[in-house]
Parts: structure tokens; C-alpha cells; sequence
């Protein structure tokens, strides 16, 4: 592989744009942001999934209370001990992620709530200790017992559909720029990643990548360098731990679970009021951080605001059905051509 350079995003998601995720700290959309600026293709940014199910609970991490837990025979109450999702889809509790989801926002909006339930007491205990065992652990961490206690849970930001545009190797449109795991967008989840489909975006795609650029020619190196303009110095800056959590909140109100036009407008106005952070030295890494969420924030939100109609991870209250004569295809935001389209393909 020696001279055959080339640079491999795999940099993850961008579960840290909202204020409640299932992501690491880490997760902050710098691959997406980075890439976008180099000049790559950044596609379906507006298909976010969001768990219906993380445990809500002081102190306690957003941890992931899997479906498989529902698949058991678990029930989602509200705070009056009620079950709901009948009144929402006909599959109950196994209804797809996104109508959970939204099931259980509802739900909380009308009782005034932060959580509702999930409550699996009424199955045996010796079942739930071996099939969960990691999350009958880390639940009893905090003083929950999956087999006797009803869980807290909210929906949280999960996974990112879309992401760095790649072909079947990876490549994306920037020659010996590759794209694996959550950063690209491969085409293999559409518009809503079923459970486990991750996996094939970091192992099978991140395996073909090593082929790929094992055929590249070697790479010529020149001593050219970047030159940057001066700029004031970053110290003049609002905290970044205020930006970040006032973005978060942003999102989480305007380009959440439920989107109309109005309120995508609202938050992409919100949004661009950070822009003149890029007119400073950013030095921090908690800087150069914060700078790519709001470039991808910003990408997610117009994304969102373009495609008016509801589909997968993408959910418009003014536009709440599927308009495949007009929307059956890809969204494609270029730095300078703007917004471009692809079809979508029978597959």
C-alpha cells in the first residue's frame, strides 16, 4: 500500500446534533462536515432515526432499550399506567421505529409528561435475566429492575441514514476520498435503516475500501500547503458549551421527530445566526467541533425543509404522506452546485 495514499472517513454519526441520543460524545458529524467542504456530495441528510426506547432517568445515560424487548411481550404505558399504542397503529408496540416514536412524543405531550413506560414485570423473571442480560444490568445500575419495575423511556436521536454519498466501493466523488460506517451513505438503509444494517455500511463496505485502494496508482506528494486568512481570535466567543446546547435544542424543536415547514424555517434562521463563528480562529477541539455540527445541522435542516413529504426517518406534519410521483429519490447537497437529484432505482 506504500504511496498508494488516500484518506477513509469513518468518523461515525451525528446523534450529538440532538440534546437526547443513543450516540457517544464523539458522534458530532465531523466527517460529514468536513467532506461537504472539501467539495464531496453529502446525501439524504434529512432520513435521522430516532429509538423510540432509551432509558430516561436521572443520572442514567441515554442507554438503548432494545425492540427486542417489545418483541417479548413488553408494553408501553403512560403515566397513568395506561397502554396507547393501540390507538396508533394496528401493530401495537411492534409498529415501526418512527411510528413509536412519534406514538410516544404524542403521548407525553398529552399527559404533560417527560417519559412514559415500558413494562415487561408481567413476563417470567428468569426469562428477561437471560435473554436482556446487558440491560437488566445497567438498568439495576440505577435502581431499576426490569422484572418488577416499569422503565422510563423517551425516543432519542439514533442513526443517520444519509450522509457522505459513496459508490459500491466506497469512493465518493473527491478522487482517494473514501466514506465507511454511519459518515457515508451507501444506499443500503433507504430512507428508514432497518436493525443490524449498520453493520454492513462498516464491515463489508470498510473491507471493499482496502481492495479499492489497493489498485490506485501511487500517489505523487507535492509540498503544497493551505493558505488561511486571518481571522479575529476565537476568544471573543460566545461559550461553546452554550452554542452547542442552544443548537441541540433547535433541533430537537424544529427538525425532530415531527417537522412542518414553518418550524424548519424558524430553526434554519436560528441556525445561521452561528455563521460568523467561521470568521474566527477556531483552536479548541470543543470549536472545530461545534463548527461541523452546525454546518451538518444546517444541511439537515434545509434537507428537511426541501423534501415536503413524509418518508423512513423523515416526518412532515404539513406534508404527512408519501409522494413517491414526486419524491421517490435522492437528495444530493453539493458546497457549490447547490441542491442536485438522483433517481431511485428498483432493487
Amino acid at each position: 500500500m506504500r504511496g498508494k495514499k488516500a484518506t477513509i472517513l469513518c468518523s461515525g454519526g451525528a446523534g450529538q446534533l440532538y440534546r437526547y441520543t443513543t450516540n457517544p460524545e464523539v458522534a458530532t458529524a465531523d466527517g460529514i462536515a468536513m467532506a461537504y467542504r472539501a467539495g464531496a456530495e453529502i446525501r439524504d441528510m434529512e432520513f435521522i432515526q430516532f429509538h423510540p426506547t432509551s432509558l430516561c432517568y436521572p443520572g442514567a445515560p441515554r442507554f438503548l432499550i432494545s425492540e427486542a424487548v417489545r418483541g417479548e411481550g413488553a408494553v408501553l404505558r403512560n403515566i397513568h399506567g395506561e397502554r396507547f399504542m393501540e390507538r396508533y397503529h394496528e401493530l401495537l408496540e411492534l409498529a415501526p421505529r418512527d411510528i413509536v416514536a412519534r406514538a410516544i412524543v404524542a403521548e407525553m405531550e398529552l399527559t404533560r409528561s417527560s417519559v412514559v413506560y415500558l413494562d415487561i414485570s408481567h413476563e417470567a423473571p428468569e426469562m428477561i435475566k437471560h435473554r436482556f442480560p446487558t440491560i437488566y444490568e445497567t438498568c439495576l445500575t440505577y435502581g431499576l429492575d426490569l422484572t418488577t419495575d416499569w422503565i422510563p423511556v423517551a425516543p432519542a436521536a439514533h442513526y443517520m441514514m444519509g450522509g457522505v454519498r459513496t459508490g459500491p466501493y466506497g469512493e465518493t466523488n473527491i478522487h482517494r476520498l473514501f466514506a465507511c460506517g454511519e459518515v457515508s451513505s451507501t444506499g443500503v438503509h433507504g430512507a428508514n435503516r432497518l436493525a443490524s444494517n449498520s453493520l454492513s455500511e462498516a464491515i463489508v463496505f470498510g473491507a471493499r475500501i482496502v481492495e479499492q485502494i489497493s489498485r490506485l496508482t501511487p500517489l505523487a506528494i507535492t509540498g503544497q500547503g493551505i493558505a488561511c486568512r486571518d481571522r479575529r481570535p476565537a476568544a471573543t466567543l460566545q461559550p461553546i458549551v452554550e452554542r452547542r446546547l442552544k443548537l441541540q435544542k433547535v433541533m430537537v424543536r424544529q427538525v425532530g421527530l415531527r417537522r412542518t415547514g414553518e418550524g424548519l424555517l424558524k430553526g434554519i434562521e436560528e441556525l445561521k445566526r452561528q455563521l460568523p463563528l467561521f470568521e474566527s480562529t477556531l483552536t479548541s477541539r470543543e470549536q472545530l467541533e461545534f463548527a461541523n455540527m452546525l454546518t451538518s445541522a444546517l444541511l439537515l435542516a434545509e434537507s428537511a425543509l426541501t423534501r415536503e413529504e413524509s418518508r423512513g426517518g423523515h416526518y412532515r406534519e404539513d406534508f404527512p404522506d408519501r409522494d413517491d410521483a414526486r419524491w421517490r429519490k435522492h437528495m444530493i447537497r453539493h458546497r457549490e452546485k447547490g441542491i442536485l437529484e438522483e433517481t431511485s432505482d428498483d432493487v
